[in-house]
């Protein structure tokens, strides 16, 4: 029940619902979720330990940029909370601008 109390507790925070969404549109590096958020970046950084540390998303360096993304290889049980919260929050009003802005930021605009 531990892992389970860390996926509740990440998805406690409605930055962190809206990180979530973002990742669903694509990988995106703390600058460009900063950005999408008006956060800190150390802010981000914070949300994306707790996500990472529930096993909810992952990050891959890339040269100079780390790239945060939905978890793929994880349990069951985070698969089918991100699966339930992809069809959950599809046409909530509240989520669509962050949802727009993940496919609009671009690390090469903001990131220097």
């Amino acid at each position: 029940m531990k892992d389970e109390l860390k996926v509740f507790k990440a998805l406690s925070d409605k930055s962190r619902l809206r990180i979530v969404k973002m990742l669903e549109v694509k990988p995106m590096c703390v600058c460009e979720i900063a950005a999408a958020l008006n956060l800190a970046p150390s802010t981000v950084s914070k949300h994306l330990s707790l996500l990472n540390d529930a096993g909810l998303i992952t990050d891959v360096k890339q040269g100079k940029w780390v790239n945060y993304s939905l978890a793929a290889k994880t349990s069951l049980f985070v698969r089918d909370i991100l699966r339930l919260m992809k069809k959950s929050f599809a046409d909530d009003t509240d989520m669509e601008p962050y949802v727009a802005m993940a496919g609009a930021v671009d690390r090469a605009d903001i990131c220097r």
